[in-house]
């Protein structure tokens, strides 16, 4: 098992290539991804921004972030899609990129070509979406992550892919580019997780543990399942005690208590969506609607329909992160 990949898995990623964009020295941009830049996709509840660096270097920064600097090969995602500045220095007046952004071409891309002329940078834009709105996991990441492709036991293949897709891009190389959005968000993840330093608790450090790491699997791959905190331990290869004691060290709850919440986390997510109650009652583990609103009006203060109804925001989080 590895779960890391059955946790995305829940995340429901789709992703895509949307802005291929040059510059030249000075520039400086404001950029955030909107809904609308998707494009024909249908906007998905949680958006993650990244930038792959084709050539050149310039600095990126997001508000009470220290600046990152990049060059040809690097990649930055934004996993909450975070509003930052690009440049060739932050020091000048950033533009609003939405005004600059051209209509797609042939190739499907829209386009930036904006600057004073000087030294060359270009970037292919990308996103992510997921249809998880509260994701423990994407709560759970800093703002930025970035990395050099080439680093790493998968990077000679994202590089040399990332490559020849820059080159094809007007030959119908965008389907190439958007299946690599997922798997750079896998290896970003990766390489954050593991470059955590031992002794540290939080969502992250759970699933990197590989007890608990195997109980979060399970409960986010199968929350259906008659889960009970004996049936995790047993999974997770230890005693109901010492199982009860490992989780709440380290994501700082019981396991059934963060059950609960991720359960109602993703019914929420499914109410805005739409999706009947009765069905939404079955597939988060409850076993009858009449079980499914008495837990949901313990944790939000109303029904679901009426919650639905009203539009009010979710009061309850299955995140279980320390930042």
């Amino acid at each position: 098992m590895d779960p890391l990949s059955d946790v995305l898995r829940t995340l429901r990623l789709s992703g895509g290539v949307f802005l291929d964009a040059s510059f030249t020295a000075p520039w400086c941009i404001l950029a955030q991804m909107s809904p609308e830049d998707c494009a024909p996709m249908p906007p998905p509840a949680q958006l993650i921004a990244y930038h792959y660096v084709v050539a050149g270097r310039f600095w990126l920064q997001v508000d009470g972030e220290p600046p990152i600097r990049l060059e040809a090969g690097d990649i930055v995602l934004l996993p909450r899609n975070d509003a930052h500045r690009l440049g060739s220095t932050l020091d000048l007046p950033a533009t609003d990129a939405g005004p600059l952004v051209q209509p797609p071409g042939a190739d499907g891309l829209a386009c930036i070509s904006h600057g004073g002329g000087g030294e060359p940078v270009r970037l292919l834009c990308g996103f992510l979406g997921s249809a998880m709105r509260d994701s423990p996991f994407l709560a759970s990441l800093p703002r930025v992550l970035a990395f050099g492709v080439g680093d790493g036991a998968s990077g000679d293949w994202i590089a040399s892919s990332f490559r020849f897709a820059a080159r094809e891009l007007r030959g119908g190389s965008v389907t190439m580019l958007s299946r690599l959005s997922e798997l750079l968000f896998l290896e970003a993840a990766r390489r954050y997780l593991g470059s955590l330093g031992p002794g540290q608790s939080g969502w992250l450090a759970g699933l990197r543990d590989p007890v608990i790491g195997r109980a979060l699997a399970l409960m986010h791959g199968a929350p259906a399942d008659p889960w009970t905190a004996a049936a995790l331990a047993r999974a997770a290869g230890l005693s109901r005690s010492a199982f009860a004691e490992r989780f709440a060290k380290l994501i700082g709850e019981s396991p059934m208590g963060y059950l609960g919440r991720w359960r109602l986390s993703m019914a929420a997510d499914r109410l805005r969506q739409g999706q009947p109650i009765t069905r939404i009652a079955h597939e988060t583990g409850y076993g009858s609607v009449a079980a499914f609103t008495r837990a949901f009006s313990r944790a939000h203060g109303v029904p679901p329909a009426a919650w639905r109804a009203s539009g009010m925001p979710a009061v309850q989080r299955a995140s279980g992160a320390t930042h």
